[in-house]
C-alpha cells in the first residue's frame, strides 16, 4: 500500500496511463457448471478442441489479440470493430457443426459480446468500461448468439449485412448509464453462410483418406466419442 506523499506514490503518479481505442470480444460458456459436473474431463477435452481448432484460428485470421483466457471463455482485442464482430459470428457459426454429432444436452454453446470503447493498458492486460461493458454485454447474449453496443453497431452498420435486432437500452452492473443492445440469436446465426479457410467450420476433408486418418486422431471426434459412448471406448486405442 502507498502512504499519502509517500516517494512510490509520487513515482507511481508520475508514470503515464497508457490508454487507446478498441473492439473487445468477450465470450464464455453456458451452462459451463452444470456440463463439468456431468463430465468434467470430456466437457474439459472438447472446450480445448474448440478453442485451438476454432477459436484460436479465427481470432488469429481477424487480427485479434487474446488479452486472457477465463477458463472456459476469453478476453479479446481486435484493432478492427469489423474484424471483431466478423470473428465473432463465424466462431458461432462454426459452433453449430462442431456441435452436430453430440447430444443436444452436452453442446457447447459460447456466449459473445463485442463492444467498442476506451481502455486502459497495463502489463499487456486491457481495464475500463469498455472491458467492463463487453463482459455485460456477453451476459446478454443467449446461448449460440451475439450482443453488441450501439457504437459498434453504427461502425458495422454499412460493411456487414448481420441480422441484428435492437433490443433496446439496459442497465447493466457497474455501468452507470443504459447500454443500447444488438442482439443477434441463435437461430439468425444459423442462416449465416460457413466461413472459409482454417477453422471456418467445414470438417470435412476433400480427400477420402484424409477423412478416414482425422476421424481416428482428430481430439475433437475423441471427445465427442467420450461423451456419447463414455464406457465404449478403450483405454488403450485412444492414442490410435
Amino acid at each position: 500500500m502507498f502512504l499519502l506523499g509517500s516517494p512510490l506514490l509520487k513515482e507511481a503518479m508520475k508514470q503515464p496511463v497508457e490508454g487507446r481505442l478498441t473492439a473487445v470480444l468477450a465470450t464464455d460458456v453456458a451452462g459451463y457448471s452444470r456440463l463439468m459436473g456431468a463430465d468434467e474431463e470430456g466437457t474439459h477435452e472438447l472446450l480445448k478442441a474448440h478453442f485451438r481448432r476454432l477459436v484460436n484460428p479465427r481470432i488469429k485470421v481477424h487480427r485479434g489479440r487474446i488479452v486472457k483466457n477465463t477458463g472456459d471463455g476469453m478476453l479479446v482485442e481486435f484493432p478492427s470493430v469489423v474484424g471483431a464482430v466478423r470473428c465473432a459470428a463465424e466462431i458461432q457459426r462454426a459452433m453449430i457443426d462442431r456441435n452436430a454429432d453430440i447430444p443436444e444436452d452436452k453442446h457447447i454453446r459460447f456466449r459473445i459480446g463485442v463492444n467498442l470503447g476506451d481502455v486502459i493498458v497495463e502489463d499487456q492486460d486491457i481495464f475500463g468500461d469498455g472491458v467492463n461493458i463487453a463482459a455485460r454485454l456477453e451476459a446478454l447474449a443467449e446461448p449460440g448468439g451475439i450482443c453488441i453496443s450501439r457504437t459498434v453497431r453504427e461502425q458495422i452498420r454499412d460493411k456487414l449485412s448481420y441480422p441484428f435486432e435492437d433490443t433496446g437500452e439496459h442497465s447493466v452492473k457497474n455501468i452507470a448509464r443504459p447500454v443500447h443492445v444488438y442482439g443477434m440469436s441463435a437461430a439468425a446465426v444459423a442462416s449465416l453462410p460457413r466461413a472459409k479457410g482454417r477453422g471456418g467450420g467445414d470438417r470435412r476433408s476433400a480427400n477420402p483418406c484424409a477423412r478416414r486418418a482425422n476421424r481416428l486422431d482428430d481430439p475433437v471426434i475423441l471427445a465427442r466419442r467420450r461423451l456419447r459412448y463414455p464406457h465404449a471406448l478403450n483405454p488403450g486405442l485412444e492414442g490410435i
